[in-house]
């Protein structure tokens, strides 16, 4: 097999975030700069209030920054201002969610919730379902496609969430504390799926925590501190970003 050289699938540049004005300004973000590359699973850490979750939202392109400069998937969108004019069509097609309770719709099961945010994006029922069931069976849930999130267990629950995050195939993913509500086996299971889902799609994750014993699982892990990096270390899972193996395609 080839090799390939690749770029960032995220690159913050000196970006930052502040809220009001004058005495009442709070910079929630200052002159942050990161890279996440395809294949990479990335932690975000520190206390409550540092910036993770501001952060997060920056990159989703929920939340907009005040300066500085965002490039997803090789298309810089924010350079001191939004660049794409349809922020909800760029999130559909290059970012996932996954978030610290699934949130799963509790009238669908679990099939019909990953399958409707291809619904959304315009796939023909069939063929949501078809890559519905693909993914659940990825994620070894695939014998529950049709319980109800009443039905699940918690990590079940947090299977289908993921499976509803890579519908569309996005080369990024973010996550929100998802290893919040499980006990530290399921924990660990969940960010192993990450790791693998990381490595077969060659998706670029970056993913919230205060989990401290899931901290193998990542391979950096960056620091924030009233909103500035404050330091980024090498974690136990850390492999080089220049190249990756020319692959076929993951579910």
């Amino acid at each position: 097999m080839a090799q390939t050289q690749i770029q960032p699938a995220i690159q913050v540049a000196h970006l930052s975030k502040h809220f009001g004005q004058g005495s009442a300004r709070v910079d929630a973000l200052v002159d942050i700069s990161m890279a996440v590359y395809p294949g990479q699973v990335v932690g975000l850490m520190g206390p409550s209030g540092s910036g993770k979750t501001t952060l997060l939202h920056c990159i989703a392109c929920i939340l907009e920054p005040s300066s500085g400069t965002l490039t997803l998937d090789g298309d810089v969108v924010y350079e001191q201002k939004w660049l794409k004019s349809d922020l909800r069509r760029l999130r559909l097609d290059k970012i996932g969610f996954i978030f610290q309770y699934p949130n799963l719709l509790p009238f669908l099961n679990g099939s019909d919730n990953v399958s409707i945010v291809l619904d959304l994006a315009g796939f023909k029922p069939a063929a949501a379902r078809a890559r519905a069931g693909e993914l659940l069976d990825y994620l070894e849930v695939g014998g529950r496609k049709h319980a109800f999130p009443r039905q699940l267990s918690g990590g079940e629950a947090q299977r289908v969430a993921i499976a509803r995050a890579l519908a569309n195939r996005p080369k990024i993913i973010l996550a929100d504390e998802p290893t919040a509500p499980l006990d530290s086996p399921r924990a660990r299971i969940v960010m192993d799926m990450l790791r693998r889902i990381a490595t077969d799609q060659h998706a670029a994750i970056v993913v919230v925590t205060h989990d401290e014993m899931i901290l193998d699982r990542f391979d950096h892990i960056y620091q924030l501190r009233d909103g500035r990096l404050q330091a980024v270390a090498t974690g136990l899972a850390a492999k080089a970003p220049p190249a990756v193996m020319d692959a076929g395609q993951a579910p």
